[in-house]
């Protein structure tokens, strides 16, 4: 929630990205602190109550309500944060906010080292700790958050460890409390949005369904099972649309040689990538780019 100027940390901007990409200090110098606990009033007031959509590269969020409300923007989609609930954002997930005029409650910013660290390593809490959640405060994890705001305020020889452990505490009983009041349908949307930023981020890398399987920390005939009912397709012709979606962009907006666009998607091979095109888009791209230029 961070922004230029008076923010929760110093910003910086990619000029690439029309996204603002919040880091830590430039991601280049040390967190602040172990983790960051601060009021939504203090900080939310001073913009207005109006946080526009950023992500973080290094860095969760736990936001909690405690009066009040917020409208929140979470990759595109708008929820209302309510009294009493909570959200957690994992870094990269794009968010923004507008809060109701004053609105109180607390936001825990924790460096991706500290999530790293928790363990034992489960896939479970894994894939739940790569996903946005957003349900009631449970009065144990709001214990937990009341400590950590506590603590964070003191000093202490083991105050670092103390302030790890508890957040720790509270992400491993926010993702039980929620584990429990999941839905199937909602744990397939989740495992489908993961799936999804997942491809985003590497789609020019050649990724095959074997690695995002191994990504979100399943079997792939599991994740292809999780794709066909949500899609009706197999895993395969799932990640190769996503993959000739992109190439039509390139196509219609950019004057590329079908071969670069090709070998950006990571086909070495320029005919057989035209084949696929063909296959998939039911024209080859150089039919493709023809008509669509017409069109536009």
């Amino acid at each position: 929630m961070d922004r230029r100027g008076n923010e929760w940390y110093f910003s910086g901007m990619s000029e690439i990205s029309p996204i603002p990409a919040f880091n830590l200090f430039g991601e280049t110098s040390a967190f602040p602190d172990v983790i960051h606990c601060e009021r939504v009033f203090d900080r939310a007031r001073l913009h207005g109550w109006k946080i526009s959509p950023h992500r973080h590269h290094q860095m969760a969020q736990v936001f909690h309500i405690e009066k009040g409300f917020a409208r929140v923007t979470l990759d595109g989609t708008e929820t209302a944060l309510k009294n009493g609930e909570f959200l957690y954002v994992p870094s990269k997930i794009v968010h923004g906010f507008a809060f109701e005029k004053g609105t109180e409650g607390i936001v825990l910013s924790l460096p991706s080292p500290v999530v790293h660290r928790l363990g034992p390593k489960a896939p479970a809490l894994t894939t739940w700790l790569n996903g946005a959640h957003h349900a009631p405060l449970s009065e144990l994890a709001a214990s937990l958050l009341s400590q950590i705001a506590l603590f964070h305020e003191k000093s202490g020889t083991f105050r670092a460890q103390r302030l790890v452990a508890l957040s720790h505490a509270l992400l491993t009983t926010l993702a039980e409390d929620t584990a429990r009041s999941e839905t199937p349908e909602q744990d397939q949307t989740r495992q489908m949005q993961r799936l999804d930023a997942l491809i985003s981020e590497h789609l020019t890398e050649g990724w095959s369904a074997a690695d995002y399987a191994r990504a979100l920390h399943m079997t792939a005939g599991h994740l292809n099972r999780i794709v066909r009912k949500d899609t009706g397709a197999t895993l395969t012709q799932y990640l190769e649309t996503a993959v000739m979606t992109e190439a039509c962009r390139h196509l219609a907006f950019t004057r590329l040689p079908v071969a670069e666009v090709g070998y950006r998607l990571g086909y070495t091979d320029p005919p057989y990538f035209s084949r696929r095109f063909r296959a998939r888009m039911g024209e080859t791209p150089t039919e493709y780019r023809a008509r669509v230029a017409g069109e536009i």
